[in-house]
């Protein structure tokens, strides 16, 4: 029975025993997967928990191989779209010596809007087919390709299963962010972390990558923060419950001074008497405060209040009183009823969106907003709610209107004819071989891709 062990160096020895010595032979070389144990063994040993862990641990190699190839499939199939794209977007027109892009543009500049657009409609087909967003599909082949780039000892140890994902992740955010040209300050980055990819846990791990990655910065930091700011933003995230995350990521010291302000006013708050809020809680509050007092001064004019507008669906029922059916909130979904009263009780920068109880048709759509879309729009929005691009939630109220058919080839302006589509979503169906079709009995849609998958249209999520 071989005896599996993590140690690279120096004496293995069995259960501490001084005297008990295990050969090197029946050591766990690095990369090798431990096979699992016949039942006759575990009888032997009657170590049904070793048996378990020795297994896990193969498991866990093989996972980590099948991951390393996965990433490296998804980035060959991108690199390949791109230098390969007539599968993805047809024919190139450019080869065609009469040929005149009606835009007037050089041959040049539509031959990488092919590749670009190429490498979109695969890495489109790659999310469905793997059940994965778009951006991880992207993301992953960036990290292959920054990792066998610049990281080649890092990438070698990923794909023999001894660095887990989430450290092969690390090292390639950071590697990636290396000036393009400085080989050396990539060949630094990876020695010195090509060993502790292999030993460290994640979180370590990554504050590690981050101090090398800066160690061996050729680039003074206070240009690097310049740069930087620039990539200052926002992120909303629905959670369960009708709750919601909102992220800042702008300069630390701001950050700090919004953390230390709440820390103190929330500690402050909680020393009062009646107090039952916990810091945790008192903390968020202050932090939400301070961003709608700004919000109240601004909502007094009338360019604050057409960005403001949020549409929420109702039930008129629950509107009413008589029914707790959960009302919808645009780009969020399900909200508690006390919140859907509130907000469509009047407030101007509220769209009201009224529904039938039992067939769900919109029965009133509510016009008081500074900046009423047409009726059509608004009905599209009702309908899709969501970009129908395949696995998109990007709101409706965020997209193109896209004619499924095109006018010029005799498309209708009309419902049946009509989606929401995002910018990303509405190029890959316009300029690739990605085509929507309509059933027009029963109204169905769905996607085919350039590899002849079909893809149904998302139900609305909400």
């Amino acid at each position: 029975m071989k005896i599996y062990s993590n140690r690279i160096d120096g004496d293995a020895r069995i259960d501490g025993d001084p005297e008990l010595f295990l050969d090197p032979s029946d050591l766990l070389e690095p990369g090798e997967i431990p096979p699992p144990l016949e039942l006759a063994e575990l009888e032997t040993t009657g170590a049904a928990h070793e048996a378990a862990i020795t297994e896990l641990e193969g498991i866990g190699v093989r996972a980590r191989l099948l991951i390393a190839d996965e990433y490296a499939g998804i980035a060959n199939v991108l690199r390949d779209a791109a230098a390969s794209p007539d599968p993805w977007v047809g024919p190139d027109p450019t080869q065609d010596h009469a040929w005149l892009d009606p835009q007037g543009r050089s041959t040049a500049v539509v031959r990488a809007e092919r590749r670009n657009i190429a490498v979109r409609a695969a890495a489109l087909e790659l999310a469905v087919r793997l059940g994965i967003s778009e951006s991880m599909v992207r993301t992953r082949a960036a990290h292959a390709d920054t990792l066998r780039e610049r990281c080649p000892q890092i990438w070698e140890a990923f794909r023999a299963g001894r660095v887990n994902e989430r450290n092969a992740s690390s090292a390639a955010q950071q590697a990636a962010t290396l000036p393009a040209r400085s080989t050396d300050a990539w060949a630094k980055f990876d020695e010195q972390l090509a060993g502790s990819a292999q030993t460290l846990a994640p979180g370590k791990f990554r504050t590690r990558a981050r101090v090398v990655r800066d160690r061996v910065h050729p680039e003074h930091i206070d240009e690097r923060h310049k740069r930087a700011k620039d990539e200052r933003n926002t992120w909303f995230q629905p959670e369960p419950d009708g709750m919601a995350s909102f992220t800042v990521f702008t300069t630390a010291d701001k950050v700090m001074l919004v953390q230390r302000y709440a820390e103190a006013h929330a500690r402050h708050l909680r020393a009062q008497d009646g107090e039952e809020r916990t810091l945790a809680q008192l903390r968020a509050d202050v932090v939400l405060d301070l961003i709608t007092r700004g919000m109240s001064i601004r909502t007094e004019t009338s360019a604050w209040r057409a960005r403001a507008s949020v549409a929420i669906t109702v039930p008129v029922m629950t509107l009413l009183g008589h029914d707790d059916e959960p009302a919808t909130l645009d780009g969020y979904g399900p909200i508690d009823t006390d919140t859907a009263r509130r907000l469509a009780g009047g407030a101007s920068s509220w769209v009201r969106i009224l529904t039938h109880p039992v067939t769900g048709t919109v029965l009133d759509v509510d016009r008081t907003a500074y900046r009423v879309p047409k009726a059509l729009q608004r009905w599209l929005g009702v309908r899709d709610q969501v970009c129908t691009g395949p696995g998109c939630l990007r709101s409706a109220r965020d997209c193109d209107i896209d004619h499924r058919l095109d006018w010029q080839y005799g498309g209708k302006t009309a419902d049946t004819n009509l989606s929401p589509l995002c910018e990303r979503h509405h190029v890959i169906k316009t300029k690739s071989k990605w085509v929507l079709y309509r059933d027009e009995a029963t109204g169905a849609k769905w996607w085919v891709s350039p590899t002849a998958l079909k893809v149904p249209v998302d139900p609305p999520p909400f």
